[in-house]
């Protein structure tokens, strides 16, 4: 990790320290709520915007799962996250010609919608000598101008990709439709789950639903 000045105001640490905490415990209520404990969840920060010096300070609260949505931006802060606390993700869509720049920097790739994009996450994998944990994205709402394959071709789209070297399924993942009452985006999550406990009930090769992946902070 490269350290860099900047002055961060102590009200703007204060409502991270607030916040942080404020979400930790509402995971651990409502993982109690579902007889679940909070280690059943992974809570990752999506950190687009926001400054290195930030995401490292909340990393000292105890973040232990950031996750960046823009090559670019993740490129430009690489040398300044503190990756001995945290795990790094890409949680963006991925353009093929951008993989080699973030394979072996990032521990997930979680919006794979194509098989396209994994055979090129395979070959940039093999070439730095590393596997590369990936989710397959899912268009459940079936929106034309989002990416994700269509819930019929998910077996599909998950056994190629399991068949490909140096890469591994690890779950799902999908940016639901946006939706003004909670029982709509409630469908579209339950929807989700159900593909979700379906292939888990699956004996695949190199295919563990471990993770399922779904929303945005609104949706939270």
């Amino acid at each position: 990790m490269t350290e860099r000045l900047l002055t961060v105001s102590a009200d703007r640490l204060e409502d991270v320290k607030r916040n942080y905490f404020e979400i930790t415990e509402r995971i651990a209520k409502a993982a109690a709520d579902s007889k679940r404990t909070a280690d059943d969840i992974t809570f990752l920060a999506a950190t687009k915007t926001v400054e290195p010096e930030i995401i490292n300070y909340a990393v000292s609260l105890g973040l232990r799962y950031i996750g960046e949505n823009k090559v670019q931006e993740l490129l430009s802060k690489y040398e300044y996250y503190d990756l001995e606390h945290c795990d790094l993700q890409f949680i963006g869509h991925l353009q093929t010609n951008k993989v080699r720049q973030i394979v072996g920097k990032v521990s997930m790739i979680q919006s794979v919608d194509s098989l396209k994009l994994a055979n090129e996450i395979s070959k940039q994998s093999v070439k730095n000598g590393i596997t590369t944990d990936v989710l397959i994205e899912v268009n459940i709402g079936r929106e034309e101008n989002k990416s994700g394959v269509m819930p019929e071709m998910l077996d599909e789209l998950i056994a190629q990709t399991a068949s490909l070297d140096n890469i591994r399924v690890k779950g799902l993942m999908t940016v639901p439709p946006i939706c003004e009452k909670k029982v709509d985006i409630c469908k579209f999550f339950d929807k989700m789950y159900h593909l979700f406990i379906d292939i888990s009930d699956k004996t695949l090769d190199n295919v563990d639903m471990d993770f399922l992946s779904m929303g945005m902070s609104d949706d939270y």
